[in-house]
């Protein structure tokens, strides 16, 4: 059992930054997949980017090379840097902990709010 806590998100004009945290109530060191999703009330939860154990990344085609996806397992803690933002960026972020097998539980956050907006 791992609980996680997303923190960060805001309002922020088209072209500015955010920087997402989720803290960990466990240590997260031996969690194979660390993910940011995002979800828009009516759709379908999205992957954003994933960062394995070893540090091998993934990335949505709509946010390569703006945001980029971090984890310090020393402080149990999984980050987002995201960058030139656009309104289609809004959505609820959320953070997730995943193990290497499909049949492994997944864990979820509370979700933190986007809002890229002029």
């Amino acid at each position: 059992q791992v609980q996680l806590v997303e923190s960060g998100g805001g309002l922020v004009q088209p072209g500015g930054s955010l920087r997402l945290s989720c803290a960990a109530s466990r240590s997260i060191s031996s969690i194979y997949f660390m993910g940011w999703y995002r979800q828009v009330p009516g759709k379908q939860r999205e992957l954003v980017a994933r960062i394995t154990r070893g540090g091998s990344t993934n990335y949505a085609d709509s946010v390569k090379g703006r945001f980029t996806i971090s984890r310090d397992n020393a402080k149990d803690t999984l980050y987002l840097q995201m960058n030139s933002l656009k309104p289609e960026d809004t959505a609820v972020y959320y953070c997730n902990a995943a193990g290497l097998l499909t049949t492994m539980p997944n864990y979820w956050g509370q979700g933190t709010q986007v809002t890229v907006s002029s």
